[in-house]
């Protein structure tokens, strides 16, 4: 599903009124019908209400809301409008909206300063729903006077909220909030999603997103470019059918063989877990390729895959000269992967680094795979096949010589920039996980949950990636939809953990017990 900028949307408006000739009126109806529609299948306190008050802007927005009263006084809601019109006289489609209110005598009370704000705030306590239709997507700067009071007021009654297009106080093409706003409990935007309804911390004020049909042709929404590069939503039900059922005269053969390279002591569960991973994947054989002094445990601790032994250096770690072994067991093979747990001595970065060079097999390089190549990501573009790096933010700065603070500050730019300079797809991971080419069109992934955030859990994502890679041929997916696929089911089977066992105790090993109901779960979606 696109994700689009508030300058991509606008573009799509103006195709749909300029070059369809649909009337913009004719949008604003379907906006207010979408946002009414959702109120009415909402549970909870929100299907509840019989009662609004309506918070309008002086622009378009404000006329969705308007629209949004008139379609809730027909339906028998008791209403209120709130009109903060900054002192000017509404125009356009927003005019036309409040000259139907007026002659349908909805109670509309004018704004026009600080305490009027205030005085309808506390009015508004007497109704059981809010509706912010204050400002949409395009607002470019913080707010202030009577709409800061007005948005920080909205969030502290104790009332659900719900936003039309976009909690007022956010900019639809940012994912860091303006200033002061609101915070929704149900958000209905139209046609697509927005930049600041997925990316954090934004997204944190949106509540539920529904995204609601405004009667645009959905090429429009497709077509639409963005200088960039284009952003997308993982959605479940479009990859449902990417995982048909297997062949009833399927053997292990059909679905790749993965090499694991990882672990070092004390990390042994690092190469266990990915190994464990990559098994629970679906593929047909996995290899743990791991220094000689682990090799026993990594075998106890992963019954299912296949154990290598490497030389190791004096502190147990790989050593130099492994790389021979490695790139000869490589042959053969449909996938390597290779990071978890390695370590960073001296002749571990120079084994690693030789591998990744030589190697010809599709490659997943995480964690210390990636270190290996702090400041000089330009080296992997040198790769002969297809690259897949998932790093955490930190190990993503090393890679571009940033700081961790710089990355979380613009994870988008920060992964479209890593992807071109390598050329690789680029898993950045962490509060929706972003998925990034080369070219700049980067996916966003809406699953997974802070109680994720525990040592071992990109060890499973890189052996869950490695995993799907080695089964693309036996599927027919692209090597991108492989890694979608593998971010997304990562972050299901964490969420399902999470139902059943809360956050704080959620293990790394619980991911793996969860993914078989992951991909049960996907593949019982439909679209």
């Amino acid at each position: 599903m696109r994700i689009l900028t508030a300058e991509a949307m606008r573009e799509v408006d103006r195709a749909a009124i300029e070059d369809l000739g649909i009337p913009s009126l004719v949008l604003m109806e379907n906006a207010a019908l979408g946002v009414v529609d959702a109120i009415g299948e909402a549970t909870g306190a929100i299907g509840e209400a019989e009662s609004a008050a309506v918070f309008c802007g002086p622009g378009n927005n404000g006329g969705d809301g308007l629209a949004v009263a008139r379609h809730l006084a027909v339906r028998g809601w008791e209403i209120t409008v709130f009109l903060a019109s900054g002192g000017k006289e509404l125009s356009g489609d927003a005019g036309a909206q409040l000259a139907i209110c007026r002659k349908m005598d909805l109670p509309i009370v004018e704004l026009a300063t600080e305490g009027d704000a205030r005085s309808a705030l506390a009015a508004a306590e007497g109704h059981d729903l809010i509706v912010d239709a204050l400002f949409g997507t395009g607002l470019a700067r913080p707010l202030s006077g009577l709409f800061a009071v007005l948005v920080d007021g909205i969030s502290d009654l104790a009332r659900p909220c719900v936003a039309v297009d976009l909690p007022s106080g956010l900019n639809g093409s940012r994912a860091e909030p303006l200033g002061p706003h609101v915070r929704a409990a149900l958000t209905v935007t139209f046609a697509a999603p927005k930049v600041a309804h997925v990316l954090t911390p934004a997204a944190a004020a949106v509540g539920e997103l529904v995204v609601a049909d405004l009667g645009i042709p959905p090429r429009l929404i497709e077509e639409v470019a963005e200088p960039s590069g284009r952003l997308y939503l993982v959605v479940g039900e479009e990859l449902a059918g990417w995982l048909p059922p297997r062949a009833a005269e399927a053997h292990k053969g059909d679905f790749g063989h993965v090499l694991l390279v990882a672990g070092s002591p004390g990390k042994a569960g690092a190469a266990i877990l990915a190994a464990r991973a990559a098994v629970h994947s679906g593929a047909g054989l996995v290899t743990a390729a791991v220094p000689e002094p682990i090799l026993d445990v990594v075998d106890l601790g992963s019954l299912e895959s296949m154990t290598l032994g490497l030389s190791a250096d004096n502190a147990g770690q790989l050593a130099e000269r492994a790389a021979d072994a490695l790139l000869a067991a490589a042959e053969g093979k449909a996938v390597l992967a290779l990071g978890p747990g390695l370590g960073q001595g001296p002749e571990t970065v120079a084994a690693i680094r030789r591998i990744v060079l030589e190697a010809k097999l599709p490659l997943v390089l995480d964690a210390d795979g990636i270190n290996a190549f702090a400041g000089r990501a330009a080296e992997l573009a040198a790769r002969s096949a297809a690259t897949v790096l998932t790093p955490h933010p930190g190990e993503l700065g090393r890679l571009l010589e940033m700081s961790t603070a710089d990355v979380q500050a613009d994870r988008l730019a920060a992964a479209r920039r890593a992807a071109a300079e390598t050329g690789a797809l680029v898993v950045l991971k962490g509060s929706r996980t972003l998925i990034a080419e080369p070219g700049g069109d980067v996916w966003v992934n809406p699953t997974g949950n802070p109680g994720m955030a525990t040592g071992g859990s990109g060890d499973v994502l890189t052996g869950l990636v490695a995993g799907l890679i080695a089964q693309r041929e036996a599927y027919g997916l692209a090597l991108r939809d492989a890694v979608l696929l593998a971010v997304y089911l990562h972050g299901l089977a964490g969420d399902l953990a999470v139902r059943e066992r809360g956050e704080n105790a959620l293990a790394a090993g619980d991911l793996l017990e969860f993914l078989p109901a992951a991909f049960a779960e996907l593949a019982g979606a439909s679209p």
